[in-house]
């Protein structure tokens, strides 16, 4: 398979048409669904789904008890069956078909010139403007499950699942208008049956309001099911004697709306949309009760049959993904909706603190300032607890501890910053007690010589945890942590008593890019109040992030100063990695593959509409050596740091890496499988 093919890596391509349609013409209405199978094929769509009854027309009523037009239909599914013979794409098309002396409202699966299947319709309405219960037998009636049609013993009945041999996560069923709108429809025992994506072949008239239900009746069914749904609809020549059409189409995943076609478009239209079939299959592990519904209904879903075909796509050839990526999943691109999740982040966090100063009924607070983001952070969630609790923000005990390699303008911001929020602030100049351990280490720095190893900077780290543990002592208080979810990811926190420890970390399972939002979010909503001078909190996020350990004279590469992001990667990359293994458990090379596509061209895709964010763009080899640093240090070398890690409020869905929440696993793993799979990114 070639890298760039997305069925490569588990996403399928699926396409909704919307024909022009003439009532009664199953000719002309034939030779329509043609043209768009064809150039859904085009596009590489593994399947392609078709409106309810297109190929005689929804609105034919009492026509339908008619030979001439019965015998049309099945002429034209004659002849797009022809067509379909050298055509990949499973197409599923609508008509009237004669059953055991019987008419059924029908989906029929084809592809390659060989019928898969016929689904017939479950629920037929008899109210308002429908009366199909007047032309049509729902499919509970029909006796026989075998169908001879166009020459061929197809399979017949509401409980048919298609399964592609060559994309074993690709499922199919079908279900008709209708069944979708019923308290429990046939797709969700299809679903739990394992059909992944689910079709509605509709025709669904157009009324004030309905588009907008329609839209969550489609979500919420493929969130519950935790699949694909696919709904097309009838367009364009539906008869408007009493009616009108407007062809909207959707294409949901697990909730999430992936395309919609547009309304009342004039002519044929086809719109495609790519599903990730690995993430609903992970999510259906995840999800325990989703098994737990498998077994309830297990004596229903046995009367489930699969039908099996093979797709036989062109895999060795490249094919880009056609969906949104975000680059930053932890944050969205547009505005308002990132304005929402800060606000709620931050109350969650918030709320969390509350709770465990109102639990622990301790008042007070201490919480190192270094200059930077994460500290500042914290610092901005503990004055706004202390505003909740109608406690003064003095009862804030925050302390700046300047290092050997403390820069003075993180120094500036810290002291800037504890003004601002009106705590108390005090500096503690922690060299001379490093200098003192350094002489009990006997380490080479003491004597002079210039050595900066991790042994330096851990004596630096764990001397400021030292000092806060020992003033919460002093003064009865809370340890406040600041550390933040991509640092633990990637084990970028000193062990024990180091910035790895605190009492309670409101940041644990927030990652770093999003932090940088929220507290560019505080600042322009003046969170601190109007009277307060937001400026400090621009220039934290202007600075750029360093542990401050190592003297700047010692920087590499000629720096300034010393960089977190020289030596682990981009924490944009480095979260959007994080996001992919927590959330879905994806594997290095599907990880690299969304990477590509959300990172390749700057531009292509969303970016947030701010001028401060740096528009990077990557590389495949750098995304490749960024991923590579992130195996190494997430999955073999930093779990014990993870194993025994503060209380901290979960914030999203993105997770947290807490072993009493969201992840558990043993810390002498190996990154071996991991890292194989990385090997298959080319370079």
């Amino acid at each position: 398979m070639h890298f760039d093919n997305l069925y490569a890596h588990d996403f399928a391509r699926i396409a909704l048409a919307s024909p022009e349609c003439r009532v009664a013409d199953p000719l002309f209405n034939g030779e329509r669904h043609a043209e768009l199978l064809r150039e859904a094929a085009a596009r590489g769509a593994a399947v392609a789904a078709f409106p309810e009854l297109g190929l005689s027309g929804y609105t034919c009523d009492d026509l339908f008890h008619q030979r001439a037009l019965l015998d049309g239909c099945e002429a034209a599914l004659a002849a797009l069956l022809k067509a379909s013979e050298t055509l990949p794409t499973v197409a599923v098309v609508g008509l009237p078909l004669r059953f055991e002396q019987r008419l059924f409202n029908c989906a029929v699966l084809l592809q390659r010139g060989r019928l898969l299947g016929v689904q017939p319709k479950s629920y037929l309405p008899n109210y308002g403007e429908f009366y199909e219960a007047r032309q049509f037998s729902a499919a509970d009636e029909a006796l026989g499950d075998e169908m001879d049609l166009l020459g061929q013993r197809v399979p017949f009945g509401s409980r048919l699942i298609f399964a592609a041999s060559d994309l074993p996560l690709l499922r199919l069923h079908a279900e008709i208008c209708e069944d979708v709108w019923t308290p429990i429809p046939p797709s969700t025992y299809a679903a739990l049956a394992g059909a992944s994506l689910l079709l509605n072949l509709s025709a669904s008239n157009a009324l004030v309001g309905k588009a907008a239900y329609r839209r969550q009746l489609v979500a919420q069914q493929s969130a519950r099911c935790l699949a694909a749904y696919a709904y097309s609809s009838a367009g364009q020549g539906e008869s408007s004697t009493d009616l009108a059409w407007d062809g909207h189409a959707l294409l949901c995943e697990n909730g999430e709306l992936l395309a919609e076609s547009e309304r009342y478009a004039a002519g044929s239209q086809l719109i495609t949309a790519d599903i990730d079939l690995e993430r609903l299959a992970r999510e259906r592990m995840r999800q325990t009760s989703f098994g737990d519904s498998v077994r309830q209904h297990a004596a229903q879903l046995k009367g489930f049959r699969t039908v099996s075909f093979s797709l036989g796509l062109a895999l060795d050839a490249p094919l880009p993904l056609a969906r949104r990526v975000e680059r930053f999943p932890y944050v969205p691109a547009d505005r308002a909706r990132r304005d929402e999740r800060c606000q709620e982040v931050y109350n969650i966090q918030v709320q969390a603190l509350v709770q465990r100063l109102a639990s622990s009924g301790i008042k007070k607070l201490v919480v190192g300032i270094s200059g930077g983001l994460d500290s500042t952070h914290a610092l901005l969630v503990a004055a706004r607890a202390m505003d909740k609790l109608g406690w003064p923000r003095s009862n804030i005990l925050a302390y700046t501890m300047p290092g050997f390699a403390t820069g003075e303008r993180t120094r500036d911001q810290a002291w800037r910053l504890m003004r601002a929020v009106g705590c108390q602030a005090a500096e503690i100049d922690i060299r001379p007690s490093c200098l003192q351990m350094l002489k009990d280490l006997d380490h080479p720095y003491a004597r002079g010589e210039p050595v900066y190893d991790v042994t330096f900077e851990n004596v630096q780290a764990g001397e400021r945890t030292n000092h806060l543990f020992r003033l919460a002592n002093h003064q009865g208080a809370l340890v406040l942590g600041t550390g933040d979810l991509s640092e633990l990811a990637l084990g970028w926190c000193t062990y024990g008593v180091g910035d790895h420890m605190s009492h309670y970390n409101v940041n644990a399972s927030v990652p770093k890019t999003l932090i940088q939002y929220l507290v560019r979010w505080v600042a322009e909503t003046r969170q601190l109040g109007q009277a307060v001078d937001h400026g400090v909190l621009l220039d934290i996020l202007g600075t750029e992030i360093s542990p401050e350990l190592v003297p700047a004279s010692a920087a590499a590469q000629g720096q300034v100063l010393q960089s977190t992001e020289a030596t682990i990667g981009p924490y944009e990359l480095q979260d959007f990695n994080l996001f992919y293994t927590l959330r879905h458990g994806y594997a290095p090379a599907k990880i690299a593959f969304l990477a590509r596509h959300a990172w390749g061209d700057r531009e292509q895709g969303a970016w947030p509409d701010e001028a401060h964010v740096a528009r990077n763009e990557y590389s495949l080899a750098e995304i490749k050596r960024v991923l590579g640093i992130f195996v190494r240090r997430f999955f073999q070398g930093s779990q014990f740091k993870r194993s025994c890690v503060p209380n901290a409020p979960k914030v999203g869905s993105g997770g947290s890496l807490s072993p009493r929440g969201d992840w558990r696993a043993p810390s002498d793993s190996q990154a071996a499988v991991w890292q194989a799979d990385l090997a298959r990114i080319p370079d």
